[in-house]
């Protein structure tokens, strides 16, 4: 007979404990904890090798490592992410909100990819009518592109057999079930079984499986936290509801960088890559406005243009307010504290308001100098010039620090337009210096203000 235990899974986020609890230890949601009864695995179920291959340890010398065989989706900006391209026998795991474009992603590539290779797209959400209808106003079409309206696992893994695809999009994982598991499909252990099998599947066969999964309201994958180190590479498919751009980023990726991002436009006809997104981002920018510079900030490899806005108002408070969108709220509170000490602005006596235009999030040092700028050119009331831009981080004596990636950086702003930048003196003798480009070396934070305004 085979042995059980008894776990307590939390319907929000995936934790599991050995007892029951009225409050989630993890994300402090109340009564989310359901309980589920584990049947252990027989023996011989987790192999993923071929049947009749050695299961012997070896030597790692002695293995052949044939290197890792990559190919293209047909879309730059999702190689880029990838890493280079998709890896033959990977598990790629796409999540985002409700309607935000994954299905649509996952089908455009289908078109590119099936020219030679097989792709089977199944769906637990969708009809193959519904499917064809979608498929056609994206215009994809091929002999090669098999579809597939199910969310038993047990078909699915047979339909796999019968077709023999290189290339599986599961949509969406939530949706499938296995028979000998009692919880309802979406449920943490149904989630959690049938990836298992869709990596198992992957390993020992070589297919590349893409499988979509819905987020919570916290904006992680639904299911157990386990789901994420299952899969060799986790996508996010991001997005503001008010505006037209995806942004797609790597959680997780054992093939490549996690520090690439994707830009897209959704359009009538499906995701189109923004291969330019520096000038996207900067596209309405005000001319002679005070409270706004231009920072230059790095994507993995991709230099990216951003507008640091920033509004400072006599407060009404007896604590004035500081708010920060884009940008980490603590991380601006100490700049704006630095910026007082060391270049004599008030700023106590006063709100401070930044935000990141186009719904970036700057997360580098080298996005200290333009914030504080911003800041300055609004407290002040002096525009910035339109044709400068800065870099540079910020100590807490009020010195500029060097970032790096600088001739990337100074090569992206020249072909961009701007005449102007100001850069960290220190660090800055082997600069390549575009044609064109006024570069100014400041040290400390009211050199550079006094340069700026």
């Amino acid at each position: 007979m085979a042995k059980t235990k008894t776990i307590f899974y939390c319907t929000n986020c995936g934790n599991e404990t050995l007892k029951w609890m009225g409050r989630c230890p993890s994300c402090g949601a109340f009564n989310t904890m359901e309980e589920h009864v584990e049947k252990a695995m027989p023996a011989g179920r987790g192999r993923t090798a071929p049947v009749g291959q050695s299961r012997i340890p070896q030597p790692i010398v002695h293995v052949s490592g044939g290197g890792e065989l990559r190919f293209s989706t047909g879309m730059g900006e999702l190689d880029r992410v990838l890493g280079g391209g998709a890896v033959s026998g990977s598990l790629v795991l796409v999540g985002g909100a409700p309607g935000i474009g994954k299905s649509t992603l996952l089908l455009q590539i289908c078109s590119r990819m099936c020219q030679n290779r097989r792709v089977l797209y199944v769906s637990g959400e969708e009809s193959e009518q519904q499917l064809k209808l979608r498929a056609e106003r994206l215009d994809v079409s091929s002999e090669q592109l098999l579809i597939y309206s199910e969310i038993r696992l047990s078909d699915i893994l047979d339909a796999v057999e019968q077709t023999k695809p290189d290339i599986l999009i599961v949509d969406s994982i939530q949706t499938l079930y296995k028979e000998d598991n009692e919880s309802s499909p979406g449920s943490v252990s149904q989630v959690k079984e049938c990836t298992m099998a869709l990596m198992q599947l992957s390993k020992s066969q070589g297919i590349t499986v893409f499988v979509v999964g819905h987020i919570n309201k916290d904006g992680n994958i639904a299911g157990p936290k386990v789901l994420e180190h299952m899969v060799d590479c986790v996508l996010y498919f991001e997005g503001d509801a008010n505006t037209s751009y995806r942004l797609l980023r790597a959680a997780k990726n054992r093939f490549g960088s996690t520090n690439e991002i994707g830009v897209f436009d959704m359009t009538e006809s499906g995701l189109a890559e923004v291969p330019n997104p520096s000038q996207m981002l900067l596209e309405g920018r005000p001319n002679g406005a005070s409270g706004t510079c231009v920072a230059c900030v790095m994507e993995g490899t991709r230099p990216l243009l951003a507008e640091v806005q920033a509004l400072v108002a006599k407060t009404t408070f007896n604590v004035p307010r500081r708010t920060a969108d884009g940008f980490d709220f603590n991380r601006a509170v100490l700049l704006m504290a630095v910026a007082e000490k060391r270049a004599g602005m008030k700023l106590s006596l006063f709100d401070a308001y930044i935000n990141v235009i186009g719904g970036l999030r700057l997360d580098e040092p080298g996005a200290d100098l333009p914030v504080i700028l911003a800041v300055a050119s609004s407290y002040r009331d002096v525009p910035i010039a339109d044709d400068l831009a800065a870099i540079g981080e910020v100590g807490l004596t009020g010195e500029i620090r060097s970032v790096s990636h600088m001739n990337q950086r100074l090569a992206e702003l020249t072909r961009l337009g701007f005449h102007k930048c100001l850069v960290p003196k220190s660090g800055s003798e082997k600069l390549e210096i575009p044609e064109g480009l006024t570069v100014f070396r400041v040290k400390n934070l009211r050199e550079a203000i006094e340069v700026a305004l």
